[in-house]
């Protein structure tokens, strides 16, 4: 694909992104009529969920009709060129009153992660990248933390409830033994584009879904930090465990919680 292609893809997400973000805030505002309901432990729905991803599918698709879209509610097709699509990551805050929620979209081109737009309309903080262009933020540039000591880092690190606590608690015991603190606000998306921005030194956690976190892993690698391959396998559609993190402790903090990183 020709690198104007791409540009023009990622102009086409970060519009999207907004008008999606507006969406999200107009119904997050009007709290008396929002209706929810749970997936499982902690894992909400709302209305708004299907709302977004059904006008973020017809923008994008409307415009690449070529194109193919995988979004976290209503599923979809793969193919060279797919659109990768999180309507509300953090719905938990969202449905209990919380201002800290995002739509997350990830452009997926010949099985690589190339394009990472995520829109916070509650901060009204857009985050923009495609693969050799660098990394934004409202469209200044951003590079991950400078940090070499794991001691003096704050890290995000995760646990999805389908997997092992046993395991996740070793690993937290082991990471907390370095000294480093430990944070979570409840949305994937914006633990790894926190990463990117140099807001926190790095993000783990044992399993994530695509849609959660490809537009952050974009936006990391730009922004100069180091990541796992989240897609090995098949962590299009299945998922994968998440490394997201400052290049000055990467190589330790992967160590740690035995992450291969991609060099």
């Amino acid at each position: 694909m020709a690198e104007e292609a791409l540009e023009n893809r990622l102009l086409v997400a970060c519009a999207v992104a907004r008008e999606a973000g507006a969406l999200q805030k107009r119904r997050f505002l009007d709290r008396e009529n929002m209706i929810y309901k749970f997936k499982g432990p902690q894992d909400y729905l709302t209305a708004t969920d299907g709302e977004v991803e059904r006008l973020v599918r017809e923008r994008l698709l409307g415009a690449f009709p070529g194109d193919t879209f995988l979004g976290e509610e209503d599923g979809g097709q793969v193919s060279d060129r797919t659109w990768v699509v999180d309507p509300i990551d953090g719905t938990s805050n969202f449905a209990r009153g919380i201002p800290y929620f995002c739509v997350s979209i990830a452009f997926v081109l010949k099985g690589v992660a190339s394009i990472g737009v995520i829109y916070a309309p509650m901060s009204d903080e857009l985050y923009a990248g495609a693969a050799g262009g660098g990394a934004t933020l409202n469209g200044e540039a951003i590079k991950a933390s400078s940090t070499t000591s794991l001691s003096r880092s704050m890290l995000e690190v995760g646990r999805a409830s389908r997997q092992p606590q046993a395991t996740y608690l070793a690993m937290l015991d082991t990471v907390m033994a370095t000294g480093a603190g430990i944070r979570g606000a409840g949305s994937g998306a914006l633990a790894v584009a926190n990463v990117a921005c140099g807001r926190v030194d790095g993000c783990y956690e044992t399993h994530m879904y695509s849609w959660d976190c490809l537009a952050g892993l974009v936006l990391v690698k730009e922004a100069g930090g180091r990541v796992n391959d989240f897609l090995a396998g098949d962590g299009l559609l299945k998922g994968n465990v998440i490394f997201a993190s400052a290049p000055g402790i990467a190589t330790e903090f992967a160590a740690l919680v035995g992450v291969p990183l991609v060099e």
